[in-house]
Formats: structure tokens, C-alpha cells, sequence
């Protein structure tokens, strides 16, 4: 390549030279020199004494090609500080477009961890109301503790009344009217029966046609029970134990008599009852004797009457209430055999929320 650009630089200076010299005259012979130039471009061998110097023009060209080559940036103290502020741009540029990316992955994770959280917290509130609205079924309540009478309306949904009903019993009985209450009519006699602990009293079911009449219905006798202590008061004043008479109507309502018992002598109705006591809870016991209810009324047929509920769950109301004025009597042993199994088993007095209370003249 430095040959031919030696050769062409050559017949570029011979050209220039030869159009500024007059035309050679025909007849003059031409000298060596034009002879080589004119052969090396015709590609034929030169026949001149004077060769052209192949090497100067070489070096020459070296020199051009190396003048038109960039300098290098350590021949160039400008250019290199120029490319030093260049290249710390470009490296604080990469660095924050890694902070960006970085912010935005936290920020990126950070709403992700909020949106789990807060679809954590709805999935929680949504179970917290379906287990709020889903119905209750518990059967199981006692007279004291997490399953008392304060809780009883949590632990079935048909037991809300126990907390909401406005006619709940017992009540403390005071301020009654007094007016010549009807008489209650009773047609009680010897008959067979059964009793059962079951688990909350001794409650002795009665044989059929056992009756009492008032306000012009009838009710017949179902059950009796036993609680200790009183949950009737009289005038803020209960006594150690009492038992309740559950009467039924032909048409289902319900009608409770209620004779509070004192210590004093023993009585033969709760003697026959203790003497014929199941073995274990939840035992049904039935004897092939009889008893008499009349044993457990008092002799005055006073009373107190109002319209509350049962006092045990499921609190259903529309009951109409006769508690007797005149307290029985049992013996200290017949109230201690009672609280060996049951030291406490009276639902608290419950508000009276202005109710009507009659009671005998």
C-alpha cells in the first residue's frame, strides 16, 4: 500500500511539473528521468540512470496517516479531564437509577405487605360477624361461673331473653296491691311420681289430675323442684330454700306456684322425696308409692301474683307467677341433705321494670 501511494504521490509531482515546463519539442529525445516516471505509471520497467527514492516517500505517508489518527487522551490533558467528568456522571447516574429501583421495590413491598394485612384484617372482621350472626346451639348452663345466669344468653341464640326480656323472674316481691284476690282452687291428691338430679335440682315429676284453678282457668300439675336459696324475696327478704309447682294450662300456658321454705320441723312430701333420691345424675328414679302435694302447701292461702318467666333457660315469659305469703317449714337435716348436692342453685333477682304485683288483703 506504501508503494502505490509513493507512486502515485510521485506522478502526481511529475504531472505538475511537466504542465509548467513548455512542451518538449519532437525532435529533442526526452531525458531519463521523464522515461522512468512515464514507464513506472505504464507499469513498464524504468531504462533512466535516476530512480525515484521509494522510502522518503513511504515515510511521508506514515506521517500523514499518523497526523489525521486522534491524539490519545494522555497526549491530551483537556480531553482527559473532559472524559473524567464524564465517566463520574455517568457512574452517579447508574447509582441513582439503582436507588430509584431500590425505593421503588420497598415501596412496591411495602404496599404489598398493606394489602395483605389489610385483606388479613377483613378476612378476620368477616369471620367475627358471620361467628356473631351464626345462630348458637350450647345446652349447657350451670348458676354460677363462665356458664351463669350473666352469660346464659350467649350460649344459645333462643336464650336472648335471659338478658333482653323485660319480664324476667324472680323479682323481689314489695309494694304490692293489695285487693281480695280469687282464691286459687286446689285439687291435688296421693298420686304416683318419678324424680331425677338433673344436674342443676331434684325435680320429682307427678302423676296426671293434679289441678289448680285460677282467674277462671285451669292448670294441671307437671313437675316440682327445689332451689337453695330462696329466689323469691318478700320485701327484700328470702328464705333458705324453695320449691316450685309447674302447672300447665289445656292451651300450654304456663302457671309457677311458689312455697318459700324456713328451717323448722321436718316435712313428710320432702322426707318421701330425699328417701327415693337417684343413685347418679341424670337417673330416673320412680317408687311404687305415692305422695300427697298437699303436704307442701301452707294453711293460709294468701298470695303474691305477677306475670314473669321461668327462671332458668330458655327465661320464655307469659308465666303467671303465684308465690305463697306463708312460708313451709323443713328440717335442718332436710336442708342439709339438699345442700350436700346443691349449695347454690338460684337465678339472681331480676329487675321489675314497673310490672303490676298484686297481692292477697
Amino acid at each position: 500500500m506504501r508503494h502505490l501511494i509513493a507512486l502515485l504521490a510521485c506522478s502526481l509531482v511529475m504531472a505538475s511539473a511537466s504542465a509548467s515546463d513548455p512542451a518538449p519539442k519532437p525532435s529533442k529525445p526526452a531525458d531519463g528521468k521523464t522515461a522512468d516516471v512515464k514507464a513506472i505509471l505504464e507499469g513498464k520497467p524504468s531504462v533512466g540512470a535516476v530512480k525515484p527514492d521509494i522510502k522518503a516517500l513511504a515515510a511521508a505517508a506514515d506521517a500523514r496517516s499518523a497526523a489525521a489518527r486522534p491524539v490519545p487522551a494522555a497526549a491530551n490533558p483537556v480531553a482527559s479531564e473532559d472524559q473524567a467528568e464524564v465517566d463520574l456522571s455517568v457512574r452517579i447516574a447508574e447509582r441513582l437509577a439503582q436507588l430509584r429501583e431500590q425505593q421503588a421495590a420497598r415501596a412496591a413491598a411495602a404496599a404489598k405487605a398493606r394489602k395483605a394485612a389489610e385483606a388479613k384484617r377483613r378476612k378476620e372482621a368477616e369471620a367475627a360477624i358471620a361467628a356473631a350472626n351464626k345462630p348458637k346451639n350450647g345446652t349447657h348452663w350451670a348458676y354460677e361461673g363462665e356458664y351463669g345466669p350473666a352469660n346464659w344468653s350467649d350460649i344459645n341464640s333462643n336464650w336472648a331473653r335471659c338478658s333482653t326480656g323485660k319480664r324476667q323472674s324472680p323479682i323481689d316481691l314489695r309494694d304490692g296491691i293489695k285487693v281480695d284476690l280469687e282464691q286459687i282452687t286446689f285439687d291435688y291428691h296421693p298420686s304416683s311420681f318419678s324424680e331425677i338430679d338433673n344436674g342443676h335440682t331434684i325435680q320429682v315429676t307427678v302423676g296426671g289430675g293434679n289441678f289448680i284453678t285460677v282467674g277462671n282457668t285451669t292448670y294441671e300439675l307437671q313437675q316440682f323442684h327445689f332451689h337453695r336459696s330462696s329466689e323469691h324475696r318478700i320485701n327484700g327478704k328470702g328464705t333458705e330454700m324453695e320449691v316450685q309447682l309447674v302447672h300447665r294450662s289445656f292451651d300450654g300456658k304456663l302457671a309457677i306456684l311458689a312455697v318459700l321454705l324456713e328451717r323448722g320441723k321436718a316435712n313428710n312430701l320432702i322426707q318421701t322425696v330425699w328417701n327415693n333420691l337417684p343413685l347418679e345424675k341424670h337417673m330416673v328414679v320412680s317408687p311404687s308409692i305415692v305422695i300427697d302435694v298437699n303436704d307442701i302447701l301452707p294453711e293460709r292461702r294468701e298470695y303474691f301474683t305477677y306475670m314473669g318467666s321461668v327462671t332458668k333457660p330458655s327465661c320464655a315469659e307469659d308465666v303467671l307467677w303465684l308465690v305463697m305469703k306463708q312460708p313451709m317449714q323443713a328440717s335442718p337435716a332436710q336442708m342439709a341433705l339438699f345442700s350436700r348436692l346443691y349449695p347454690f342453685n338460684a337465678r339472681p333477682i331480676q329487675p321489675s321494670n314497673g310490672r303490676m304485683i298484686k297481692e292477697s288483703n
